[in-house]
């Protein structure tokens, strides 16, 4: 097993370690997909798994069927595209349907549109705006990355309102920086990213308004309101090569791919003429791991683990809520996780060792909990993203404890320990430190507060809160009040130490 990294590496690790980050193919059976249930690497024996990992039996849950408007006054806001993408010519020209829900408790005089590709310039042009009806939609206002609409009417509880938007979208080429943030939109010689990639509604919380921050340095700083997809996509390159990863099961429909995504925080998918493709199975859920061609091994790699932790999550979390799972090699820097997609940057491809104690796997272990902690429980993630870094990170030790316990030594000492992590845990991602101290503080000493509650309260406790957390925060957004409360339900402890110790605010 490596036992540790060499420091050659280091300055790219310490930067892509920042990572908290379907399509089905023209069908899965077309394509030259391979399903890998490999054994793992022999492992050197563990030191220290203090813990055993209980085993739980998921509740059975069968989903809830769609229902019209009037049936359901909670229904989730819908949204519609019909994209054409010139592939070679990075050009996008999307028509967009809106359906919103005002799933809030107060009337809304305005509606807000965040349009991320706005930031970069040059990206986005606004072709029209009207309302559901056809009629133009002319008083609205533009602040960079920002379209605020205001309404003739207050919009009611439960109501709902419906608008059009077309746009072309110039996709960016961003340059690699180690230092820099890296840009997960746009496109490489390689591939095509296509995330945040459209106008969205983002949650409005009563009292305060729309819940819109401005980026940081580093960091995640959209907050999204569940949501439904359909979303069709044409490509009129001619190119026979081009497949599309995405995060949902698709149809080819003559020209048209077609996907239907519900109950997601976003819809994401990325392009390319080079991409292989390996599949596997687990729990009815299929798991797609798309990786450029010099990099089989760490592909397949990815698939396992991916895999594996799905399991291990399953059956601590509860069930996974979609009927696919996408890893894509990402030709950035960086991790990224979507709703039903996560990227995994190729540094982490490049230096595989072909051992359980390698970073590939303990981030794809991390990327995969983030369909827990950021998907199905969203969080506020620019204020508050301790509720899915530090939980998905933690999430990494459940896995290497029930897959690669041999492996546990090396996880605590060179993903954790090395760092000397410290910091409140409980900070934003505009820690005025920079990027080192957020990681230290929100990642790793995240980590530390869970192993020491988890300490404090016992196995049967801590795993019964984290279940009841993600059952009962299902398609919500939760908060660090929301989180200690239901912690209260489950544990009479007295735990007011370790909060003073990890967190600021409390």
């Amino acid at each position: 097993m490596r036992s540790h990294i060499s420091f050659l590496f280091l300055p790219l690790l310490i930067f892509i370690l920042s990572a908290c980050a379907n399509q089905t193919p023209t069908s899965i059976s077309t394509q030259q997909d391979t399903t890998t249930k490999t054994s793992p690497p022999a492992e050197q024996t563990a030191t220290h798994p203090p813990h055993t990992l209980p085993t739980r039996q998921a509740p059975n849950t069968p989903l809830v069927p769609s229902q019209t408007p009037e049936d359901n006054p909670e229904q989730l806001t819908h949204y519609k595209f019909e994209a054409t993408l010139n592939y070679a010519q990075h050009h996008l020209v999307v028509d967009e349907q809106i359906r919103y829900t005002n799933r809030s408790s107060e009337p809304i005089s305005d509606l807000l549109l965040i349009v991320e590709p706005a930031r970069y310039p040059g990206a986005f042009t606004l072709i029209e705006l009207t309302w559901q009806d056809g009629q133009p939609i002319l008083d609205y206002t533009r602040e960079l990355s920002l379209i605020r609409i205001p309404m003739n009417e207050a919009l009611q509880p439960g109501d709902i309102t419906g608008l059009s938007i077309s746009y072309e979208l110039n996709l960016p080429s961003p340059s690699p920086s180690y230092y820099g943030r890296p840009v997960h939109f746009g496109y490489s010689i390689r591939q095509t990213n296509l995330v945040d990639w459209y106008p969205f509604i983002p949650p409005y919380e009563p009292g305060q308004g729309w819940v819109a921050h401005k980026p940081g340095a580093f960091g995640e700083h959209l907050v999204y309101e569940m949501s439904d997809f359909d979303v069709n996509i044409r490509l009129s390159d001619s190119n026979p090569d081009l497949l599309i990863a995405a995060c949902a099961p698709g149809v080819l429909d003559d020209d048209w791919w077609r996907y239907h995504f519900e109950g997601a925080r976003n819809f994401s998918w990325s392009i390319s003429d080079q991409y292989v493709l390996s599949t596997s199975t687990v729990d009815s859920v299929v798991v797609m791991s798309y990786y450029f061609p010099l990099d089989s091994k760490a592909g397949e790699a990815v698939l396992q683990t991916t895999y594996e932790s799905l399991a291990v999550y399953n059956d601590l979390f509860g069930p996974y809520s979609h009927q696919t799972l996408t890893v894509v090699e990402a030709d950035f820097l960086d991790g990224m996780e979507y709703d039903g997609l996560y990227f995994l940057s190729k540094g982490f491809y490049n230096l595989y060792s072909g051992e359980p104690g390698d970073y590939l796997t303990a981030i794809a272990a991390h990327e995969t909990a983030h369909q827990w902690w950021y998907s199905s429980i969203g969080n506020d993630q620019a204020l508050e993203p301790w509720l899915d870094e530090s939980l998905s990170t933690y999430s990494e030790r459940l896995y290497y404890e029930k897959i690669h316990p041999q492996g546990l030594d090396w996880w605590w000492t060179y993903r954790i320990n090395y760092y000397n992590p410290r910091g409140w845990v409980d900070g934003s991602i505009y820690n005025p430190q920079g990027y080192l101290a957020y990681r230290d503080a929100v990642y790793l000493n995240g980590a530390l507060f869970l192993e020491d509650l988890r300490n404090i309260i016992g196995d049967e406790s801590f795993f019964d809160f984290l279940e009841a957390y993600s059952r009962e925060f299902d398609q919500q957004i939760a908060t660090t009040n929301d989180f200690f409360t239901l912690l209260g339900k489950y544990s009479q402890e007295d735990i007011s130490p370790l909060l003073d110790e990890y967190f600021q605010m409390w």
